[in-house]
């Protein structure tokens, strides 16, 4: 689904997905991710406190636990997974729905957007759907086996770039 193609719930909804990127697009290997970058876990807490998170069960598997400060929305065909303080939807439209009908707010009480944390799948089915992208480009070649999928330059235009330490950070904006 394409972002001229939302519905109606998502209409006025500010998508972001946010993803740290390897070399070929690895995200992830055997269920983790397979680097560790404190800055880029620092940026990822900041850029994410206070918002909605729209993941995957895998990916909330890798986490362990909702994360504080965040409400946590579970996307996931399994109707037996019911894990203690989070939201279990049944698709991304379930997901988007439920965080649209009832918004995370900014202090000025207008909806901040929702982030989406993974994984390849959830971002597969979200790319065409995001208003911005938030990448880390990990400057690392490793091995894995979930991907992001690929940023189409005639979609996406960089709006920001600042160099960290191992990585690059990136902000996209639909061009």
């Amino acid at each position: 689904m394409q972002k001229e193609m939302q519905t109606e719930v998502q209409a006025g909804m500010e998508i972001v997905l946010v993803a740290a990127v390897a070399r070929g697009g690895i995200i992830g290997a055997d269920g983790g991710m397979p680097w560790h970058l404190p800055e880029d876990l620092r940026r990822f807490r900041a850029m994410t406190l206070g918002h909605a998170l729209v993941m995957g069960r895998r990916t909330f598997g890798s986490i362990g636990r909702p994360l504080p400060g965040r409400r946590t929305v579970v996307v996931t065909r399994d109707r037996s997974f019911c894990p203690t303080g989070v939201e279990v939807a049944g698709s991304i439209d379930d997901a988007l729905g439920r965080v649209a009908a009832r918004p995370q707010l900014d202090p000025a009480g207008h909806p901040r957007p929702v982030m989406v944390v993974g994984g390849g799948q959830i971002y597969r089915q979200t790319i065409d759907l995001a208003d911005r992208l938030e990448i880390t480009e990990v400057d690392q070649e490793v091995a894995g086996d979930t991907v992001f999928p690929p940023i189409d330059p005639d979609r996406w235009r960089e709006a920001a770039r600042r160099t960290g330490d191992g990585c690059t950070y990136l902000t996209y904006a639909r061009a």
